[in-house]
């Protein structure tokens, strides 16, 4: 299961609430938050980002497992609250093709897209912290190796991957 993020921002062209995200007020946010309603968040590019403990809980009562799309700082938080999770660091195949990827979407000007790339860089310092990393170079291949480790077989040619 896909686990729904909640966010400050507004959505992105295209975007749906409750299925990209639950695009909240800034004060439904804070109301969470009074609540410990989250699992993990965080502040990023001056919106707030958040996972909701309730829908991931029940899910792993269930018996199933729950992805969560988040950022480093959010695994960190996931770690400590949930050390069983395994984390899955998306990396790009190279700083470039990074940049090329945000450029097409057309979502940042280059002050906003500056401080992105800046955060980015970052992030990727930070991907041996994380079990395991998949190179997304290929979405169905990256999918693929997700979907293993998932599984629990991190190679999805059969053997035993090494994680990181």
């Amino acid at each position: 299961m896909l686990s729904v993020s909640c966010t400050t921002r507004p959505p992105r062209p295209g975007e749906v609430g409750g299925r990209a995200y639950h695009f909240l007020s800034p004060e439904e946010f804070d109301r969470l938050i009074e609540q410990g309603a989250f699992l993990e968040g965080a502040g990023v590019f001056g919106h707030r980002y958040g996972t909701l403990m309730a829908p991931v809980a029940e899910a792993l009562e269930q018996g199933k497992d729950v992805i969560l799309e988040i950022d480093v700082q959010g695994a960190a938080r996931v770690s400590e609250r949930m050390p069983d999770a395994v984390l899955i660091f998306l990396a790009p195949p190279s700083f470039e093709a990074l940049v090329e990827r945000i450029r097409r979407r057309h979502t940042e000007d280059e002050g906003a897209m500056a401080r992105r790339l800046a955060a980015a860089s970052r992030e990727m310092e930070q991907a041996s912290t994380f079990d395991h990393v998949v190179i997304n170079d290929q979405v169905d291949e990256a999918a693929a190796q997700v979907a293993a480790i998932i599984d629990g077989n991190p190679d999805p040619r059969g053997g035993q991957s090494r994680p990181v």
